[in-house]
């Protein structure tokens, strides 16, 4: 049987556990190759341990988002040389920094926060743009956090980078929308049982989360299915 993304090529960041591993571990059960990257190699390794377990392939990009983000510049370019195309985009890259009031937070994590949840992804948009949009059914999509509409005390920086992505993000959405297939998503899966969340919320019992197989699963589903041209969607 033919699966609904083989011979497709998807990218997806932040991919060396959590929601990104298991992101791209439900692509590559799709029958996509995946591209995965994260700052992790030894992470990035186990990522592609579970997707050849599981059938799959999977291509390994260390890269570091806040030290090496320009490379990031030549992604799109470097990935339609090696494999001819790019359908599918998945930024599930974060980094929360310090919980902080706002009027203490210093430059170091606003750059490294920022260069994460916001340079990334402008980044990933410049450099995957046109492979994206030649796709016959191109997806892009950005993990966000309810947080960027809801702000809450402490969370200002963290807020403040998913806002801005979901901004930037908004804005190429509509900005492709009458000229390609591409579909450009963000994506809120909830509490997620991560290690970003239990560094915010130590005392919170992961039990009681849903598990990053189970976000994982939703938001690939949203790279066969496909969803409203700039929507912001609930998984």
């Amino acid at each position: 049987m033919t699966k609904p993304l083989s011979g497709q090529v998807a990218l997806v960041t932040g991919a060396s556990r959590g929601i990104g591993a298991a992101t791209a571990l439900s692509l590559a059960r799709l029958g996509a190759h995946v591209v995965i990257t994260a700052r992790s190699q030894g992470g990035l390794e186990e990522t592609d341990d579970a997707i050849r377990a599981a059938g799959g392939t999977a291509t390994l990009l260390p890269l570091d988002l806040v030290k090496e983000g320009e490379q990031l510049d030549a992604v799109g370019p470097s990935i339609v040389e090696r494999f001819g195309r790019l359908d599918i985009l998945v930024h599930a890259a974060g980094l929360l920094a310090k919980l902080t009031p706002v009027a203490h937070i210093m430059p170091r994590d606003w750059n490294e926060a920022l260069a994460v949840n916001v340079t990334a992804a402008w980044r990933l948009i410049r450099s995957c743009d046109p492979p994206l949009r030649a796709a016959p059914a191109g997806r892009a999509l950005f993990v966000t956090d309810s947080v960027a509409n809801r702000p809450q005390a402490y969370w200002g920086l963290y807020g403040a980078g998913k806002a801005a992505q979901e901004h930037l993000v908004r804005s190429w959405a509509r900005e492709v929308a009458s000229l390609s297939p591409l579909r450009v998503i963000l994506a809120d899966p909830g509490p997620v049982a991560t290690n970003l969340r239990s560094v915010a919320l130590p005392g919170e019992d992961p039990a009681t989360l849903r598990s990053p197989a189970d976000a994982g699963a939703a938001l690939a589903a949203l790279c066969v299915e496909g969803a409203e041209n700039g929507a912001l969607v609930g998984v």
